[in-house]
């Protein structure tokens, strides 16, 4: 890269960390390290949460996923857009959870059901993430060496080190260096900064992209596909032998069971001003993507092209060359699998890199992704180092730690999982191993997490019984299931067969009934020495409608008493933080509108209702379009009518004239939007940090009889209080006799 290359990505990380140092002279508290303070705004929340989501491994795997597969696949994914815009409209789960005040779900966990069930999802939880995130410094770091083209090893004075090490552990401590000085709140305002930033590089290398290809190199190379594997046709492509009714039903129903069940990014479900600035925030976020989805889509063919059409043949000879000369294979399997896998991860960086200019666009595009890498690492580094404390360590504390303490632990955990990504990184690498042990331990969360959320929430009858039996069968049912996908060819169906052929007979004979009798999907067993007739996206919807299901009925034989959900969401008598809620929740007993079904309710502005309708609007047109498409492109022999015989060809058009355009469009708009929403809500989270009344000490997680103690206080003098002193008193301090109200629940529980 030329100098100007690399001014270009050192002058904003500086910026960046200037500020996400400036900021600890506002942490007052653990609520402050874990949530911001609970300040930010709608525009901030989505802004800085869409940098942190899309993280430098998402891009690379999109890239990759795109360059094998282009779009077919997901358009029948479309089937799902109504149905999540409505659930981010609503409000679904996202408010409630804000409504409970708690830093982590697991905390959420023992508010609604107990403390031991807080751990156990606590560990689950932990152990899932840091296994997840262990891979994602190696990701970057193999990334920056290609992409840069720097050799394996460094010279730094006197000493030699390893390139790929050397630059895990640079990232790594510049992460550490944000999230270590103000926790999530140093994590908001960094990945911020590096959103707004981020939106004009996309911009940048978006348009550049359509600049340097024309139409007819895209439409030459995308028609010279292989039969059956089109990039954008959904009914050309070998994929398509998994597509049926059960396909759409099963992503319909993961669209709400699994909603916030991942808690890499947690900070940020709990850091808006109010619960409804919260969910305004999610309803943002489905204008938020903008750009950086077409740039992902643009890079990916742009390679693609850059590959395959005549007109870069010896570019691409050249290319390919490189690669594989860069990336070489070793002897045993792991090494030849690491190649594999790095082959495929680097193809399109490697490329990207000779088809940006240097001296402007190859530096914007390495800021890039170095900048989605630093606010991945650091929110994940966030969450899973406080997940630790949080949840783990403090629950077993009879007495609680003092705010520095806590804040000190925090950090430790912090640099721990750093040090455990890093040597993980280094030491394991990427094999098909780690790919199966990251689906088992997200198996062993996800399968009952979502029960235990949505019940806990919205349900009075739910029990602690409920959620465990709904985490611990949707645990051994998801594992279960995926390592016998994993192992059944090779090791278990020879030893059934060898053992208990009756046994296997009998399972081919109900997959054979499943076959004629369930008409939404087929199975087979013609292959079923070799294959599981199951998949593994069957058996986690299994899981899951199999703990939802124990769920309801473990809770309805062990509720002994309707749990109190208003003083868990601050409601009613306990409502201490929002006054509108309580307005809002009484509009809804009104009668259907349409307003109300979009989520519209008395805590709406002018503005947050301009924003619902546009994005419900903009929802029902994006899936009109899609069934215009599907009507379009579907055999309609059963009516005599041929249909319109849609090829290759009509689909890469629609996609090149009409949703290219049209995203470009809204992006470019979106860009300047949430620009300056987010720096004008940065501005405004600053002005509520320096509020001093706003720290309470016992804000710090723990949980004392299903109240938290930041709200012990408040709850016992409202509980102390009958119905004329309730109307009478909205808000005092607390008198000695409460206090000895308080010490009696505290030595109670």
């Amino acid at each position: 890269m030329h100098w100007i290359d690399w001014t270009i990505a050192v002058i904003p990380l500086l910026i960046v960390l200037y500020f996400g140092w400036r900021v600890q002279r506002y942490i007052t508290g653990v609520a402050d390290f874990m949530t911001a303070g609970r300040v930010a705004g709608r525009y901030l929340i989505a802004v800085a949460d869409g940098a942190a989501a899309l993280g430098l491994i998402s891009v690379i795997n999109s890239l990759e996923v795109k360059y094998v597969s282009g779009l077919a696949y997901e358009f029948w994914g479309n089937f799902a857009i109504l149905l999540g815009f409505l659930l981010t409209l609503s409000g679904f789960i996202i408010y409630r959870y804000r409504e409970t005040r708690v830093m982590t779900m697991s905390q959420f966990f023992e508010l609604r059901y107990n403390k031991s069930f807080r751990i156990f999802s606590g560990f689950v939880a932990f152990v899932a993430g840091i296994v997840n995130y262990a891979i994602f410094p190696a990701v970057g770091g193999h990334f920056i060496m290609y992409y840069c083209q720097l050799p394996d090893r460094l010279n730094l004075g006197l000493f030699s080190v390893d390139t790929f090490g050397f630059l895990m552990a640079f990232f790594l401590c510049v992460a550490l260096f944000i999230v270590l000085r103000g926790g999530q709140l140093s994590n908001m305002v960094s990945d911020c900064l590096q959103g707004v930033f981020g939106y004009f590089c996309y911009a940048a290398v978006a348009v550049y992209m359509v600049y340097y290809f024309t139409a007819d190199q895209f439409i030459d190379v995308m028609s010279a596909r292989p039969v059956s594997q089109s990039f954008f046709n959904p009914f050309a492509t070998t994929q398509m032998r998994d597509f049926n009714a059960l396909f759409v039903l099963m992503g319909l129903f993961g669209t709400v069971y699994s909603r916030m069940s991942w808690q890499g990014n947690q900070g940020y479900y709990c850091a808006g001003a109010t619960p409804h600035e919260q969910k305004m925030g999610a309803v943002l976020g489905t204008w938020r993507a903008g750009f950086n989805v077409i740039m992902i889509l643009l890079m990916a063919f742009g390679v693609y092209i850059y590959m395959y059409h005549p007109d870069f043949a010896e570019k691409a000879a050249v290319m390919q060359s490189e690669i594989q000369n860069r990336i070489s294979a070793g002897t045993s399997a792991a090494d030849i699998q690491a190649t594999y896998t790095l082959r495929t991860q680097m193809t399109v960086p490697m490329v990207l890199r000779q088809i940006l200019p240097t001296m402007g666009m190859t530096g914007i595009f390495f800021a890039m992704m170095m900048f989605l890498m630093i606010s991945t690492d650091s929110t994940y580094l966030h969450s899973w180092g406080s997940i630790f404390i949080q949840d783990i360590v403090l629950p077993f504390r009879k007495k609680p730690f003092s705010p520095k303490v806590q804040l000190i632990l925090l950090r430790c955990a912090i640099v721990g999982v750093a040090i455990f990504a890093w040597l993980w990184s280094f030491l394991v690498g990427q094999t098909t191993y780690i790919i199966m042990f990251f689906s088992i331990t997200g198996a062993i969360y996800a399968g009952g997490a979502g029960s235990a959320i949505i019940g806990g929430l919205y349900w009075k009858k739910g029990t602690a019984a409920g959620a465990w039996a709904a985490m611990i069968w949707g645990a051994v049912v998801s594992v279960g299931g995926l390592l016998l996908i994993q192992f059944w060819g090779s090791d278990i169906y020879p030893a059934i067969m060898n053992t208990h052929p009756a046994l296997m007979e009998s399972f081919k004979t109900f997959v054979l009934w499943m076959d004629l009798n369930v008409p939404i999907a087929s199975w087979s067993i013609l292959d079923i020495d070799i294959r599981f007739p199951f998949t593994g996206a069957e058996i986690s919807f299994v899981a899951c409608i199999s703990s939802a299901a124990l769920y309801i009925i473990v809770s309805l034989l062990t509720c002994r008493e309707d749990f109190n959900l208003d003083r868990m969401l601050h409601r009613g008598i306990y409502n201490m933080e929002h006054k509108v809620a309580d307005v809002a929740e009484e509009s809804r007993k009104e009668g259907f509108s349409i307003s109300r079904f979009i989520g519209i309710s008395a805590e709406y502005t002018t503005g947050d209702k301009v924003l619902a309708w546009s994005v419900f609007i903009w929802s029902i047109f994006t899936f009109a379009t899609f069934l215009v498409q599907l009507v379009i492109a579907l055999p309609w022999d059963f009516l005599g009518w041929e249909g319109f015989k849609t090829d290759d060809l009509f689909w890469e058009k629609w996609w090149l004239y009409y949703t290219l355009p049209l995203q470009l469009l809204v992006a470019a708009v979106s860009t300047v939007w949430f620009s300056i929403g987010g720096l004008v809500d940065l501005r405004k989270m600053f002005k509520r940090l320096s509020d001093m009344n706003r720290g309470n000490a016992a804000d710090d997680g723990r949980v004392v009889g299903h109240v938290s103690t930041a709200d012990l206080e408040k709850t016992v003098f409202v509980e102390s209080l009958n119905t004329e002193e309730l109307e009478a008193v909205e808000s005092e301090e607390v008198d000695d006799k409460v206090s000895g109200k308080i010490k009696k629940v505290e030595k109670k529980h």
